[in-house]
């Protein structure tokens, strides 16, 4: 089996519908695709409706986290949360302030580069997402893409986006253990996204991990474009000592991002494991 448990439709910042996800995961031989829009479940029926026969849906999403580092500074955490009951009030009501807060950020970082003569217009950006949409700088990116300031979103990224740069703002984000724990109550499992993609900026500890799982947490993503092989290894061993499932995965954009889908995959006994600990949402089987 070849499963994928982390992409990206145009629920958030994805550039394939959710149906068209579903396709394309379907011509790459995939047999097991995760939905994990950020901050949104909007995805999942379109998915599920668009489903092609041999290939399963897990229903999930990537939550913006936040966690303190040993000199008390924020560390930015992603959340990967499968199978959970999307009703959950607690869990609806975060997501629907994060997603706000989301929108707030890219009015005002667009508004900044107007302010400076740069062609972005904000009501042209969010117009073009659906509504109540996890905005985000990739949005901007594509903006500034479309502008002709640069070529590429990562080269937006790096010239005009990046922690540290102008434009950029910070969000307010869900400390990592509460989310931990909205999601344990909504019946689902969670995953941290990318721990140690150093290449990113800051990341957590290998302490604040194992404190993680004491709290809850399910596993770690291991194999990810951002790790490299001695990454991983790293990862190997600590998620062997926590007794944390070990998964892989794309973080799959469409255009957004080089990585074509399927680019690493998670062992079936792995996913088996996550399965057999979520009880919120049920698997989609084509």
């Amino acid at each position: 089996m070849r499963i994928d448990l982390h992409t990206h439709s145009t629920m958030s910042d994805g550039t394939d519908t959710p149906a068209e996800l579903v396709a394309v995961a379907a011509a790459a031989g995939l047999d097991v695709i995760a939905l994990t829009d950020h901050d949104t479940t909007a995805g999942w029926a379109g998915a599920i409706e668009a489903l092609p026969a041999g290939l399963t849906l897990i229903p999930g999403a990537e939550l913006s986290c936040v966690s303190t580092s040993d000199s008390g500074r924020p560390i930015s955490v992603h959340l990967l949360a499968y199978l959970f009951d999307p009703a959950a009030p607690a869990l609806v009501a975060e997501q629907q302030r994060l997603r706000r807060e989301r929108r707030d950020r890219l009015r005002a970082m667009a508004e900044r580069m107007a302010a400076d003569g740069l062609p972005i217009d904000a009501d042209e950006v969010l117009g073009r997402l659906p509504a109540d949409s996890p905005a985000g700088r990739p949005h901007l990116a594509q903006a500034l893409v479309r502008a002709g300031l640069v070529a590429t979103v990562d080269e937006a990224f790096a010239e005009y986006l990046s922690n540290g740069r102008g434009y950029y703002l910070s969000r307010q984000d869900t400390p990592v253990e509460t989310a931990i724990d909205m999601i344990a109550d909504a019946g689902g499992v969670t995953v941290v996204a990318h721990p140690f993609a150093r290449s990113r900026g800051r990341v957590i500890s290998a302490e604040t991990i194992a404190a993680l799982a004491e709290r809850g947490l399910t596993g770690v993503e291991v194999d990810h474009p951002n790790h490299d092989e001695a990454t991983r290894a790293e990862l190997r061993v600590l998620a062997r000592e926590l007794g944390l499932v070990q998964t892989g995965s794309s973080d799959y954009h469409g255009t957004n991002k080089t990585i074509p889908i399927g680019a690493n995959t998670t062992d079936p006994e792995a996913f088996e494991a996550l399965v057999a600990k979520a009880s919120g949402q049920p698997i989609a089987v084509g």
